[in-house]
């Protein structure tokens, strides 16, 4: 194969391994029954005029299975800290003993289990469609080439090939990760 079809098929992968990385980060912020910092740590808050995310600001650990404490290097942002956490989705009441914020993280209903269920699956599906979206792209790169004469008709039906198995390799560990996630949330 030609040196433009690699290059191709590399970009490609790349970008399908950024695809898979974002739809898991986006299911380590979705709340299953414990307490994990992942779920704080993209958070936003006002800190010293400017939006900082929470862990540049704070320590977060996990003292017990369904609690995290949230200490700030500067007790001075604890009133900030709060205010973001109170804003936020998670639905979750801080409580304050004026050096740190400890959340309790209460069981969830089997409906709510369900939800959650419902919004990771559709998070997986926008990685599905990110994936194909990447393999659109680069077949019409790789039609071009051909159509440039930059490369055979049999070169452009192994390079699809390939492709085709690039993208359900990352369809599968999107897959993959959505059963972890799924078995998580519905873990009593």
């Amino acid at each position: 194969m030609s040196e433009l079809t690699d290059l191709v098929l590399e970009e490609a992968k790349e970008r399908m391994d950024k695809a898979i990385a974002h739809t898991r980060a986006e299911f380590s912020g979705v709340r299953s029954g414990r307490a994990a910092p992942a779920l704080v740590e993209r958070l936003t808050v006002e800190a010293y005029g400017v939006e900082v995310r929470l862990l540049e600001i704070t320590s977060i650990s996990v003292p017990e299975a369904r609690q995290l404490l949230i200490a700030p290097h500067d007790p001075a942002n604890l009133g900030a800290i709060e205010r973001a956490i109170r804003n936020s989705d998670l639905g979750l009441s801080p409580s304050s003993d004026g050096r740190a914020l400890r959340l309790n993280f209460p069981p969830l209903t089997e409906e709510r289990r369900r939800d959650l269920v419902r919004l990771v699956k559709s998070m997986a599906e926008d990685g599905r469609v990110a994936i194909r979206n990447i393999r659109r792209e680069s077949r019409k790169e790789l039609e071009s080439l051909e159509k440039d004469s930059q490369m055979s008709e049999d070169e452009l039906k192994r390079a699809e090939e390939q492709l085709d198995k690039l993208t359900q390799r990352s369809e599968a560990d999107i897959d993959a990760a959505l059963h972890g996630k799924e078995e998580e949330l519905l873990e009593v």
